[in-house]
């Protein structure tokens, strides 16, 4: 561009001194000139505008204000068929939420009820999760249970995973880490309904669920051996199995698992639990101990589980089998009797293809109670899963409850999530 002026202005002067013109011919040709140049430097400046050098990227640690119009689409196009973009004002203003996850469960049966009959349609959860890291030496997980009689925290903790010596510590409302199906939300369940065992001796579907703080750490061991120890103590609180009367009434659990891989496809997973607290059994026994509050003794659980997995990884989605096994026995004192219940069950699922599941489960458990009942049951079930965000699955459960009452029923349910919803432990 300047060599353009500079050839102007040197052929505006040789035409001049060739010319040989008078004096006011010159100045009108130089203030012709003049303006020429002018407008050369106006276009100059144009085109610079247009060209503007690449911004440097910046990192704010401060909060950034929500944009109130929507960012542009860098491509320019707007209307039916554009994508969404998603600038740096949006990743910024996310980092401060925490993830956020909706699962809701719809159930139905049919079929002969038995003593814990459920409704022929029901929505018994819709669960939302709230998760995210506090600061670099904690995180919080909340899980609010939605039901047809109300709002209630199912678990809501601080986990404190990076303390001296490789402990893990939380603080707050918890599933006790008694066995495996009592650490099991509703969702997570690989059945529609819980075992026997859960329902008789473990505080039914709610389990042994309390404020209390827990501590956990792996042990090492040698041969690919996964060690990990585990003590709670809480409130004291959990449904008809424990109940706090004092504040030195607290309750205690603990828990010992193993892991380990078996091969490149199969590995196994064994855990002994154990559980006590101050009785709560019901119905005549509730009464005495109401009268005579010195009535109320100790329960003790035991519990032995054993999982079994198997998932080739060429054919993972396709193909693969679990085996689960728990055993819990109890030990409850009332007034100097003593109740001494045994229950367990018995499942495996199979994955037919990479929708379809099937599966069974033996149930038989006696009750916590002085004059204990044994209930016995089996299931067939039947799982499709279209994804992973949903999935259809029916089960044909026989029950033969102590009451000499046998049940025949088929159960059904709808399971659908959306957000970001953290794993479960393993």
């Amino acid at each position: 561009m300047k060599r353009t002026l500079a050839a102007a202005v040197l052929a505006g002067l040789g035409g001049l001194t060739a010319a040989a013109q008078t004096a006011p011919e010159i100045l009108e040709r130089l203030k012709a000139l003049e303006e020429k140049v002018q407008a050369l430097e106006s276009e100059v400046r144009a085109l610079k505008s247009r060209v503007e050098p690449p911004t440097a990227i910046t990192v704010s640690t401060e909060p950034q204000p929500r944009s109130a119009e929507p960012l542009p689409s860098p491509s320019g196009r707007e209307g039916v068929g554009a994508l969404p973009y998603y600038g740096s004002a949006t990743a910024s203003t996310k980092i401060f939420n925490p993830d956020m996850a909706a699962i809701g469960t719809f159930r139905g049966a049919a079929g002969s009820a038995g003593p814990r009959g459920t409704p022929a349609l029901e929505m018994p959860e819709a669960e939302v999760a709230l998760q995210a890291i506090v600061d670099p030496y904690a995180r919080a997980d909340f899980f609010l249970s939605f039901g047809e009689s109300g709002v209630e925290l199912e678990e809501g903790f601080l986990t404190f995973s990076a303390l001296p010596g490789g402990f893990q510590f939380k603080a707050g409302k918890m599933r006790a880490a008694f066995g495996k199906v009592n650490t099991f939300h509703s969702h997570a369940l690989p059945w529609v309904d819980r075992p026997l065992v859960t329902q008789n001796l473990l505080a039914g579907e709610e389990g042994i669920n309390d404020a209390g703080l827990s501590l956990s750490r792996s042990i090492p061991m040698p041969g690919q051996i996964f060690l990990e120890a585990t003590g709670q103590l809480y409130r004291g609180d959990s449904g008809d199995l424990f109940r706090s009367q004092r504040r030195s009434n607290v309750g205690a659990v603990g828990r010992l698992r193993g892991y380990r891989d078996l091969s490149e496809s199969t590995n196994l997973d064994l855990g002994f639990s154990y559980a006590r607290g101050h009785s709560a059994l019901g119905l005549a026994e509730a009464r005495a101990v109401a009268a005579r509050p010195s009535l109320s003794g100790i329960t003790r659980l035991y519990g032995v589980d054993a999982t079994l997995r198997w998932k080739p990884l060429r054919r993972a989605i396709y193909r693969s089998f679990l085996a689960r096994s728990e055993l819990v026995w109890g030990q409850a004192e009332l007034g100097g009797a003593t109740a001494r219940p045994l229950g367990y069950y018995v499942s495996g699922e199979y994955q037919l293809a990479r929708r379809w599941h099937f599966g069974g489960r033996f149930d038989r458990s006696e009750r916590l109670d002085l004059m204990p009942l044994r209930d016995t049951a089996g299931s067939i079930l039947l799982t499709f899963r279209p994804s992973e965000f949903s999935q259809i699955r029916g089960q044909l459960r026989r029950a033969r409850y102590g009451e000499r009452f046998t049940a025949n029923e088929f159960l059904f349910q709808f399971q659908f999530s959306i957000g970001a919803h953290g794993a479960h432990p393993f």
